[in-house]
Parts: structure tokens; sequence; C-alpha cells
């Protein structure tokens, strides 16, 4: 049927779009290669499954964009933030979920949904007739990506993603750990404990860096230069900036008091997040590595209270490519020479799950509405999601396009208010207010038009 809407990939992306077109009651069927062909993160064949960290970052819609982006996706309805709500972990004022229920559920509801069907298959060109979203995500296919850039007629754009290694509870050293939020930040007792801590003095520190940059790591191909996404440098990368960037990075100490030593301040605290709802996995903050696994091993038990631990995933880097998405998609995000095509998600040039997941979402009510028909309004720029789209389709700069996550930088200035430090968070409320409110009169115009 031509109405039908293929959605290729299954990521937060591909799931929140056939979630989006569906409910809109446009038939979808989502080509998820997964399990018949793996990858080197994935490690099920569930829809959503996360495959880095277990955190949406800030839950403030007042004081964080991306925080405003989750008030948006679910005043949207958006599948991916009601199964991150149901799967919710302590984790002071940021949103982790438990990923595995996190994608169980996402995967039954896309299952259960009558208008979504899900095939296992590798798609490997891009089509010319029906209508197509494309969400493959960091880790297109080879044979895919070779299509993409065949028909865009451009050399990829590619950087390296690293994943943080995950650490069996029970194997930590509480005697020499202790769980606190940085500042106690949180409403209730578990927020403000839902952080395990490993401080490090001067010298622990100074030995911890000294074995990071002798580490055995792993080895790109011969003319493959690593570009790294600023927002999830490996922890050994930092170092090689300098001594002190851990520090002032993943491994600062403020904001938190060692029980155990209540008099000294730590030089520097490795931070662990809680994984999963059981609390027997925690995932090192920040620790994102392409250290070998031997190496790692070594290195990760030098840190105080993590002695003796055992690993449930060890970190790990791969290949992450992305579109040159202001050149070569219209602000319908169709791919401007196949306008039958639209991209979704990372591939398009954003950064994180929740940015992944609003694309997705807008791509699936764009092309539903196409399908159908419909003249959607223009997605209101001074919205995050507005922002966003118009980052990606023309608002950045194509010779120096890269990843990025949703920031206040990418919103339009809010007249009236002043600059510098005194006026931020002012400013910031008053972008949260101005979105909030373009953004329910957008779905208000799309749901009565």
């Amino acid at each position: 049927m031509t109405d039908r809407l293929h959605i290729v990939g299954g990521g937060m992306a591909g799931s929140e779009a056939a979630w989006q077109a569906a409910e809109q009651g446009i038939d979808v069927v989502i080509h998820e290669m997964r399990p018949t062909v793996g990858t080197f993160a994935h490690q099920t064949g569930n829809l959503a499954e996360m495959v880095c960290s277990n955190s949406f970052r800030s839950d403030d819609d007042e004081q964080n964009a991306v925080g405003l982006l989750h008030w948006e996706m679910r005043a949207a309805g958006g599948l991916i933030m009601s199964a991150a709500d149901a799967h919710r972990l302590p984790a002071g004022g940021a949103l982790a979920v438990d990923r595995d229920p996190f994608a169980e559920t996402v995967t039954a509801r896309l299952h259960a949904h009558p208008r979504v069907s899900v095939t296992a298959e590798e798609v490997t060109e891009l089509p010319r007739d029906g209508h197509w979203i494309f969400a493959t995500g960091p880790l297109t296919s080879p044979a895919l990506g070779a299509a993409i850039q065949a028909e865009t007629g451009a050399e990829a754009l590619a950087f390296f993603d690293a994943i943080a290694p995950i650490v069996y509870a029970e194997t930590i050293d509480m005697s020499r750990a202790w769980m606190q939020s940085r500042y106690d930040k949180g409403e209730t007792e578990e927020e403000r404990t839902a952080y395990l801590n490993c401080p490090m003095d001067r010298d622990q520190y100074e030995a911890f860096i000294d074995a990071l940059l002798a580490a055995d790591k792993t080895e790109f191909h011969e003319g493959e230069t690593a570009t790294y996404f600023d927002g999830c440098l490996p922890i050994e990368v930092m170092a090689e900036r300098g001594r002190e960037t851990l520090r002032h990075g993943p491994m600062k100490p403020v904001g938190l008091t060692n029980p155990h030593q209540p008099d000294v301040k730590p030089h520097a605290v490795v931070q662990l997040r809680r994984d999963n709802a059981l609390g027997t996995l925690y995932n090192i903050v920040g620790f994102q590595t392409k250290m070998k696994y031997g190496a790692q091993t070594a290195v990760f038990k030098t840190i105080p209270g993590l002695e003796e631990a055992s690993f449930a995933r060890l970190g790990g880097i791969h290949r992450n490519t992305f579109l040159n998405s202001p050149t070569l998609l219209d602000a319908q995000m169709r791919l401007k020479s196949r306008p039958n095509i639209r991209f979704a998600g990372q591939i398009t040039g954003v950064e994180g799950y929740v940015e992944s997941a609003a694309m997705g979402l807008l791509a699936g009510r764009l092309a539903a509405a196409e399908i159908q028909g419909r003249n959607l309004p223009e997605v209101p720029q001074d919205s995050a999601m507005g922002a966003l789209i118009h980052h990606i389709t023309g608002g950045a700069e194509a010779k120096t396009f890269q990843p990025m996550n949703v920031n206040f930088g990418l919103f339009r200035p809010v007249d009236g208010l002043k600059g510098g430090r005194r006026g931020r968070k002012d400013r910031y409320k008053a972008y949260t207010d101005r979105a909030k409110e373009a953004w329910s009169a957008w779905l208000t115009e799309v749901e009565n038009g």
C-alpha cells in the first residue's frame, strides 16, 4: 500500500516515529535488522535498546534545555518519555531509567499497536517509491551507509562514540565508597543518595591519570582519523588534554562529603549511577573509554572502592556516522534528492537519546500528515523541538556541522532580558516559558487542523 509508512531502524527515533504516525491513524512497518543482523553495541533484539548511558539527563523543564524537551515530548504523547517515566530510577535531578524494562515496554507497546508491524530484516538500499523514514542511528549498517553515501554524493561524516563500563554493585567496597547526590540534590532521600561515590586523594588521582595515559587503547584503521563528539569524549582523551581536565569534568569533587572521612576533602571523585531498578548494576558516570578490555580492568581497579569490582560490561568504542543535514535535508526532514525519504535520529546530527527520539517524533508526525494530505504548520522555532530541527535543516553552518545536543544556544534571544551570568536563571526561565507556550499552541493547532 502506497499510504503505508516504512521506518528503517527501531531505536529511539524509529520507535517514537512509529508510535506517533500510528497514533495519527497511519499503518506503519518497522524494519529492524536486529536480532537477525547484530551490531557491536546492541545485546538484544528489543526496540529502543539503550547501548550507552541509561540517563536521559536533566528533567528540569524550567532551567535546562533537555528537560524542556522532555516536557514537549510528554505533551505530545511521546512513547519514549512514557516508558522512561514508567521505569525511572533515582538520579537526583536527572531522568535515569532501568534500561531493560524500558526497552521491553517500548517493544511490547509497539507490537501491541494495531497499526504497527515489526519485521526483522536489513534494508540496504534507498527505495524510490513509498513513504520512508530512515532512523538507523549511529550504527547504520555498512551496506546502507554505502547506499546513502552514493545517493548524497558526499563522503559520510563520522566521529567515534564511546561506551562506559557497568559494575556489579555487590563487588563495590562500601567501606570506602558512599551514597550521595551532588549537593544532596533531590526531593526524597532516595534521590539524595542516587549516586555512589569513590574518593581519591591527590596521589591516587595522579596515579590514575598516569595509568590512563599509559594504558593500551583501541587502534584505528590506517588512514582513519578519530573525531570525537565533545559530549562523549573517552576519559583517556580528556586526560591527554590536561591532567586536571577530569577533575573539572566527570571526576569533580564539589558538592560531596565523604562520611568515612568528613573532615578530608577529596581531591577527585568517581561517581557511579544506578543502572537498574534492583540496584545490582552501576555505570561509571562519564567514563566512556577506548581502552582495551584488559587495560580497563587494571586501570579501573585502581579506583578506591573498586579494587575488587566485577564488570557486567566493559567500555568500548564504535564508529558513528551522520549526514550533513543542513545541506542534504529540507525543512520537513526529507532528503532533497529523494523527497519520499525522511531521516530522523542521530543520523541527522543530533546527539543523545532524547534528541534522537524528539526528531523521530517530528518525523513521524510530518510523514503522517503528508500521507493524509494535511499541511502541518511550521514547527515553532522558539520551542525546543523547533530549535533542534531548525539547527539541523539549515540553522547550522554546513562546513563545520557536528552532532549537537539541545541547548539554549540554539534558541533565538528573548527580548528585554540582559545577558551575562546575572541574568542566566531568568533568561532560561524565559526561554522555557516561551517554548512551552509555542509548543502547546502548535499541538493545539495540529490536533484541531
